[in-house]
Order: structure tokens, then sequence, then C-alpha cells
């Protein structure tokens, strides 16, 4: 039996506060006077924010640059710079790297590791005025723009065209495609579309001496050597600034459905998800894990109901299914012949479900998924750990953390409240968040370096989409062999030997 209910979107606040100055910015000098005087040469006063003479701005119009949006992350920076054209980067770039004064590449400044935001006074180099698409091939479907353009912004764009930006993030209304490049983000239908390792063609990038590298090639086949533009995707702004990028644009679909699937078990998600992609194949696009409690404590704040209480009596997790394709009527037969045969096995695989049938519909479900991450914040104080693992191991993952907690006598109101797992299925990305009443040292020494060891025992990685930044250097030990490591570092120092580009990040 399928029943639908609508939800409503919400917006993310997680408040919590860090502090970390790591060595890797001693040596590095502040911007000055004088370095603000050589930058006027460079750019129009209105490029311009600092708080040094001659005509200092209010530290507070710097607030929204120096604090990342989670309010989690603080740096004291003077000075923004936001040049408009890939020669004003490169110009800004020569010149600190001349001076040692570190550099923070700025995009929309969504990240969720402190990776865009200064660590203490370093300058910040935002890309916001660089907002020029250079081209589109409707034929190719071969994207060129500015690394300032905000992910929105370029799928507006390529609506009428009949295309769309192979990636889609909570954050598309923000967030600029250089900073995504540049952090290798993930999102929803990654299952679909694949990573930006894949749909990234070609790159600009200003290096930490002022040189432009000019990868920022259309092509969809070039076997001429080693790829470098691979070394800046994921690099989090390390090696060099993200000015352009090359993207191959998706054809978009004409047809989207999803459904939300309530499961006895756990072990259920497994084979439901190989016979998912069995039948409906090229159509999938999403397969999105959330366990009961998180489903619950979602209905519990309001992010909207998928299913009637009576219906989800005995469920232990829920997933939803989304399809993308060009036919309607081909889909929903798909879709359809898929939810008879999995109510009408002998042991059905689910309990029951929901199946939009509408755009709000398909909206709602959305909705529920999407506000997972504001239904636990109004919970309690959230430590979040974004990770890949087998898929099979997600509740244990889940599990193994509550009974760690439990050992440690942490498992109670007055501490920890939840352990709850949503994620990616289609990606192995588990989104592991542990619900507590107040942030402490107790429940913090708990959980670190534990679940870090949990994900190293499976071979798993610990940031499986949102990054380094400054939160989890100290832990890379744990996804990279100490070789890698060491040849992250060289890498580093070819590109980067005064140390200028996002200082303290990534590498610890």
């Amino acid at each position: 039996m399928f029943s639908r209910q609508l939800a409503r979107r919400v917006v993310l606040r997680a408040p919590r506060r860090w502090s970390h100055t790591p060595a890797g910015l001693a040596g590095l000098n502040s911007v000055t006077e004088e370095d603000l005087a050589h930058f006027a040469k460079i750019l129009p006063s209105s490029s311009i924010l600092s708080t040094l003479s001659p005509s200092p701005t209010s530290s507070s119009e710097l607030e929204p640059f120096n604090n990342d949006w989670m309010n989690k992350y603080h740096g004291k920076s003077t000075t923004v710079l936001k040049p408009r054209t890939t020669r004003e980067v490169s110009e800004i770039v020569k010149w600190c790297n001349q001076r040692k004064i570190g550099i923070v590449p700025q995009g929309g400044n969504t990240g969720l590791v402190g990776g865009g935001v200064p660590i203490k006074d370093e300058l910040i180099l935002s890309l916001a005025n660089m907002t020029k698409i250079r081209s589109f091939d409707d034929v190719s479907g071969i994207l060129v723009a500015d690394a300032g353009c905000i992910l929105q912004s370029l799928s507006d764009y390529l609506t009428p065209h009949d295309h769309v930006v192979p990636l889609d993030l909570g954050s598309k209304g923000s967030c600029q495609i250089g900073g995504n490049v540049s952090t290798n983000a993930g999102g929803l239908r990654l299952l679909r579309y694949g990573s930006l390792h894949g749909s990234v063609l070609g790159l600009e990038v200003v290096l930490p001496d002022g040189t432009v590298l000019d990868q920022l090639t259309s092509l969809r086949k070039d076997n001429t050597g080693y790829d470098l533009k691979q070394l800046f995707i994921g690099a989090e702004g390390t090696l060099g600034i993200v000015t352009g990028v090359s993207i191959l644009a998706a054809p978009a679909p004409h047809a989207s459905n999803n459904v939300m699937l309530a499961l006895p078990k756990f072990e259920n998600v497994q084979p439901l998800y190989k016979e998912v992609k069995r039948q409906l194949s090229e159509i999938l696009s999403a397969f999105e894990f959330m366990d009961r409690t998180v489903y619950d404590l979602a209905v519990k704040h309001g992010q909207g109901r998928a299913l009637n209480p009576q219906d989800i009596d005995g469920a232990e997790c829920f997933v939803l299914v989304e399809t993308s394709g060009s036919n309607r009527d081909h889909d929903e037969q798909k879709l359809n012949s898929l939810l008879e045969s999995l109510m009408d096995t002998e042991e059905p695989l689910i309990n029951t479900g929901v199946l939009a049938t509408s755009p709000a519909q398909f909206s709602a479900l959305w909705a529920i998924r999407e506000g997972l991450t504001e239904a636990v914040s109004k919970e309690g104080k959230v430590y979040k750990y974004d990770i890949s693992v087998p898929r099979n191991k997600f509740q244990e993952v889940v599990d193994k953390t509550r009974e760690h907690l439990r050992s440690k006598d942490l498992l109670h109101e007055d501490a920890v409240k939840y352990v709850v797992g949503y994620g990616h299925v289609g990606d192995g990305n588990l989104h592991l968040n542990v619900i507590a009443a107040a942030y402490t040292p107790e429940i913090e020494a708990a959980l670190e370096p534990f679940v870090y060891e949990l994900v190293a025992s499976y071979k798993g990685s610990i940031s499986a989409e949102h990054g380094i930044g400054m939160m989890k250097t100290h832990a890379l030990q744990y996804s990279k062999s100490p070789t890698s490591i060491e040849w992250m570092k060289r890498i580093k120092a070819l590109f980067d030997p005064n140390g200028i580009m996002n200082p303290g990040k990534v590498l610890p």
C-alpha cells in the first residue's frame, strides 16, 4: 500500500566552534598597508575590503568571509580581495608569493570542514566577482565558466538548452563551481553522474607563483601524458587557485520519480539495492538510506512525514529511490513493475512505501532526506562524521559506535542521546551522527580516534565528500598510508615551496 504526504524544506544551523592553529602558518606574513597599496594598483577600490588604512572597512563586513556558514571556524583576516579576471588573480598571487603572505581561496564558503576560511589572518581571495559563462556547446554539452559562477546559476543557464550540471548539492544556491571542483564535491546524484574527476574536462589554474596553467580544454579525449588537472580536483586550494572550469553537462531528464520505502531490517538494504539496480538500471539516479531513529527525528521536528504511523510499524530503516529518464511512460512502467515485484515476493524486502505522483510530492519526499541534518541539530549538539565504508557495514558502524559509547557510560539523556546513520548507499557514503546534550571533552575523547580507527578497519575513508580542510588534518593517517602522505607533501612542496596556498589545510 502506497500513500502520500507533503513536507517542507529547511535551513541548516549548526553552531559548534573550533580552534586550531597548525605549524603550517609559521613563517608567513600578515597583510600590511604597503601590500594594500600594491593591491589597489591591481583592483578597483570596490574589490578591496580591508580593516587597514587608508580607508578601513568595518570588521563586521569581513565577518561573512572570516566565519564558515556553520559558525564553527573563525579566522581573523584583515583583507578580502575580489578579483574579476584571471590576470588579476595572477598578479595578486605573484605578489603574495614574493611577500610570503598566506592566501585562502574562497568560493561560496559553504564547506563543512573549515577549508574555506582563514586559520589566522591570511589574505582571503574571493572568486565571487568571477561569474562569466565563457561558452556552451549544446551539441557536445561542454560548458566553460569562471570559477565564481554559482551552481544554481549554471543550472538555470543550462535549462533552456535542455542540459543540467552533473552535480546537485543542497547548497547550490550559494556554492561556486570552482569551490565544487576544488573540494571534489559529491552531492546527491553521484550515483547517476559520477564524480567531478570524470566530468571535469579541463581547468584554468593560477599556480602559487602567479603562473597561469591553462588546461581549459573542451576535448572529450586527450591522451597526452600526465593529466595535471586531476591534481587540483579535491586539493582544496592548496596547490593553486582554480579560475576557470570546463565541464561536461548532462542531458536534462524529462521524467523524474521518487519513492520512499520502509524496510523491516537493515539486512534488506543490500539485496534491495541490487534488485533496484537490476530493474531500473539506466534511469536510477539516487538510492538514499536513513535509519529508523533519524527518520523519526525528522518527523518529530517537522521535516515531513512520508508514511502514516501505522504503515511504519516494524520498519528498521528507510530508502529513498529516485529515477531520472527521458520517457515518462517508460520510466513509470519500470518503477511500477519494481514496486509490484517487491511487494509480491514470498518474503518481501520492503514493508510498504510512498510513491510521489506530483512535483510537490516529489519535492516533499526529498525534503525529508534533505531535512535530516536540520532535524538532528534541533535535537542536540551533533558530532558529524562523513565517512565511506562498505555498504553492508552502514548499520554495523552505527551500532558499534553506539555500543562503544554505552561501554563508556555516555549513552544517556545527559550525554549522548542518539547515534544515527544516513547517507548515499549508491556510493558507500555514510553520515554518522552522534547527538549529544552538549559538546564535552569526554564524548570527543570517546569518539576520536575510535571512529577513525573503525573506518580504517574497513579500509574506508574518513572523508567521503566533505574534504579534509582544517578539521581532519590530524586524522589523514587513517585513510592515507605514510607513503601516500609523504608524496602528497612532496607535491605540495613542488607546487608551493613557500607554503602560501591555503596554509594549514589538508596536510598534517
